[in-house]
């Protein structure tokens, strides 16, 4: 998995690339946690090119997005798609945060 952080003017983007599965959910859940603990109020994480999330991805969006809600950051996620789509239906995190389509759209909400 590679993540790219990206400082903007209206919050950071991280791009998230790969797999997060056990080995490289704790990778992601490190760098979130870093933007978050650096007083950022809005995140937005790009997985347009996430081919793959299990369970250990999951729970380290869940502890992200708590750690962001006790810090008064917001999660957005954009470029939702195939089977990471398909997981995030299942597992109901599209009742649970901000998903659009794109980053532009991120940054613009």
């Amino acid at each position: 998995m590679d993540i790219v952080c990206d400082k903007r003017a209206g919050g950071t983007l991280l791009q998230v690339n790969g797999r997060m599965d056990a080995v490289y959910a704790p990778a992601f859940e490190k760098e979130c946690l870093l933007v978050i603990d650096g007083g950022e109020i809005k995140v937005v994480v790009d997985l347009t090119g996430l081919e793959y999330i299990s369970s250990a991805g999951l729970r380290s969006i869940l502890v992200s997005a708590k750690k962001a809600k006790v810090k008064g950051c917001s999660i957005q996620f954009c470029g939702v798609s195939g089977m990471v789509e398909e997981v995030f239906k299942i597992s109901g995190l599209f009742t649970l945060f901000s998903i659009v389509p794109t980053v532009e759209e991120a940054f613009a909400a």
